[in-house]
């Protein structure tokens, strides 16, 4: 499918605007290989943004992406690496991912996270974990170093997928950009790892679950802030885990704040937060116990865990959450 039949179906009315998933791994393969015009281009992720995915089409797109995606080799352990996408940065909170890939680290779970160096005007998790002393790694071979050597690595998107990375920026000079933003999310680096997917305004929960399990997908699926794949530190989220045709419910959802609000950073820039997070971390301050549950859910789906109450109870002790337990 060439870019001017996409348009032309795009541009339909209903259903009629579909994409088989065919077609849909075509258009997607042609706009990652360079094969559509900047103009067009926009046309057509200006039409992408306004549909709603189908099963079909994510399969499509999902297919193309993952023919030019770069692999990582599982590092040894007892767990399955464990992998969060970074592509927004966060306004309304201060940006804790940082906080929770560094205690699945202390654990021994092996954490990768990928996505952009920037947060489009909020906080990146890249901005904290730089202040923290965790600085991306550039090449593929740097990452599976850190991964092994320190369980740990935030990779950019282009050591990825350079496609990926050539249509990001195109939100900033085109107006449009969050159609391949939420694809990029999906990227998965490693067979049998656990994928921390949020939900997100073109991707809802239904579609994602039903999408995650039909491919096989070991993942955590969660409401997160603003996009990233990180539980409200207020308001638990409903955690929802998603292994083929086993798909739970590890923790509901909150319907009340959590109280101790007081408890978080009083501001939300990089250096404030990075602050906070080492006396979390050294265990001056609590960790919240949102954090602590998805946290909880990691270890479990990382098989680090037998079941999600022996999670529970690693996580209250390791951490000194007792409430967790």
């Amino acid at each position: 499918m060439d870019s001017l039949q996409a348009l032309k179906r795009l541009s339909g009315h209903g259903d009629d605007r579909d994409l088989t998933e065919k077609e849909a791994s075509a258009l997607m393969a042609a706009m990652l290989d360079g094969g559509v015009e900047e103009l067009e281009l926009g046309a057509v992720l200006a039409l992408l943004e306004r549909k709603p995915l189908t099963v079909s089409e994510l399969f499509g797109y999902g297919g193309a992406i993952s023919q030019r995606c770069n692999r990582l080799q599982t590092p040894g352990g007892r767990a399955r690496p464990v992998v969060f996408s970074c592509y927004q940065g966060i306004r309304s909170r201060p940006h804790l991912l940082p906080l929770v890939a560094l205690t699945l680290q202390r654990l021994g779970v092996p954490v990768l996270l990928h996505g952009a160096l920037d947060g489009a005007g909020g906080v990146a998790a890249a901005h904290v974990f730089r202040e923290l002393g965790v600085f991306p790694s550039t090449t593929l071979a740097r990452a599976q170093a850190r991964l092994e050597d320190q369980k740990l690595a935030f990779v950019p998107t282009a050591v990825l997928s350079p496609g990926l990375a050539h249509l990001l920026p195109l939100r900033g000079r085109l107006g449009f950009g969050g159609f391949v933003q939420a694809i990029a999310r999906l990227l998965a680096p490693f067979p049998g790892g656990l994928q921390v997917v949020a939900t997100n305004a073109l991707m809802s929960r239904p579609l994602l679950r039903e999408y995650l399990s039909a491919s096989g997908a070991r993942a955590l699926l969660l409401d997160g802030i603003e996009d990233e794949p990180l539980a409200d530190p207020l308001r638990r989220p409903q955690l929802e885990y998603v292994a083929g045709e086993d798909c739970r419910v590890l923790f509901d959802a909150e319907s009340a704040a959590f109280r101790h609000a007081g408890a978080l950073p009083e501001a939300h820039d990089s250096p404030v937060v990075a602050a906070w997070t080492r006396r979390v971390l050294s265990g001056e301050f609590p960790l919240p116990l949102p954090l602590v549950n998805q946290i909880a859910c990691c270890l479990y789906g990382a098989g680090y865990a037998d079941d999600i109450n022996q999670a529970k109870a690693i996580v209250a002790i390791e951490t000194g959450s007792l409430a967790a337990a």
